[in-house]
């Protein structure tokens, strides 16, 4: 098995990014309660609700990074890293269940006729509140799927969330402002809680899938983009590809068809060879694992390689891999 580390993806550098994540969290939840302290608008109190989600998923999301970082032992061969999507679920659980508070809250304010005040004052802070969210959770997600860290990914969707709620609370507050009808507050937290709901079934929906290894088609169409340059010279064909992400981490495997009549020697060196230079084309930590299966005179006329004794059919062309093939637990040999 051929391993590598990427020394710029150390989980220290994503511990401390989730530190500045909680801080800036705790600021903005203050400015919205100020906001909803002064205006007591159910819109802004939406918002602030969200805001307290977002305190405690990056809370928890910074002792899971600090968990996930762990090197692999003998208890977790994998290492810990699937623990990033437990992370993901409970933040898209927090969501949801903000969601059924902030509808519940808007209902009793749409019965009771609440009028929200001084509203030019809450604005602002919600203006300002708003655009710190998107930045950051815009910062984060691209940040989480470039070095591949579920939970950070899942707070910086959290915070771009809240940013859409703040845009909600803000045009809700200005039609209120514009008209002087003060039930559109508690409409314009009703239709915030609604898209909330569906953010936080996406996350759970996602994090479900990579703690049940979900096929990742944008991780196997990586690889098979990777791995066919180096389909020549020996290494034929490849099938029962198997690749899962354990965090930052990319489990790898595949079967590796090779000449028949290479040594278990060779054909362990052109594996490793092979896995080195996959893993250096491909960003991020991971681990290849290559079995060697032989050739059986199958695949001659794919095979470009000149020193075979024992092609039967003269070589014609290399094909491009396909994620269909390469995943197929059997070879796909079509010019027998």
């Amino acid at each position: 098995m051929t391993t590598v580390a990427d020394a710029n993806q150390r989980p220290n550098t994503h511990t401390g990014i989730a530190v500045v994540a909680v801080v800036i969290a705790v600021a903005l939840l203050a400015i919205k309660f100020w906001a909803y302290a002064i205006t007591g608008s159910q819109a802004i109190f939406s918002d602030a609700l969200e805001s307290i989600v977002n305190v405690v998923a990056g809370a928890f999301a910074l002792g899971v990074l600090a968990y996930a970082g762990r090197p692999a032992d003998r208890d977790h061969p994998f290492g810990h890293g699937k623990i990033e999507f437990v992370s993901a679920a409970f933040e898209g659980g927090l969501i949801f269940c903000a969601a059924v508070v902030i509808l519940w809250q808007a209902g009793e304010a749409l019965f009771e006729g609440a009028t929200p005040r001084q509203l030019d004052f809450g604005l602002v802070l919600t203006v300002i509140a708003g655009v710190a969210n998107g930045l950051l959770g815009l910062f984060l997600v691209r940040y989480g799927r470039r070095h591949h860290s579920a939970a950070l990914e899942a707070d910086g969707h959290h915070l771009l969330s809240d940013f859409w709620t703040s845009v909600g609370v803000i045009v809700g507050l200005l039609a209120v402002r514009l008209t002087g009808l003060a039930w559109l507050d508690p409409v314009a937290a009703a239709v915030v809680a609604l898209l909330l709901l569906l953010t936080g079934w996406r996350l759970v929906r996602r994090a479900i899938g990579g703690l049940l290894d979900e096929e990742d088609p944008m991780l196997l169409r990586q690889l098979v983009a990777v791995l066919t340059p180096h389909v020549r010279d020996g290494v034929i064909r490849l099938h029962h590809l198997r690749a899962i992400r354990s965090g930052r981490f990319r489990h790898i495997s595949a079967h590796l068809v090779v000449p028949e009549f290479w040594s278990v020697e060779r054909a362990h060196d052109t594996a490793e060879a092979l896995a080195a230079s996959v893993l250096a084309e491909l960003p991020g930590d991971g681990d290849i694992d290559f079995h060697a299966d032989p050739c059986e005179r199958a695949y001659c006329r794919m095979c470009n390689l000149e020193a075979c004794s024992v092609r039967q059919q003269p070589f014609d062309g290399v094909q491009p891999l396909t994620v269909d093939e390469v995943v197929r637990p059997d070879p796909d040999v079509r010019w027998r």
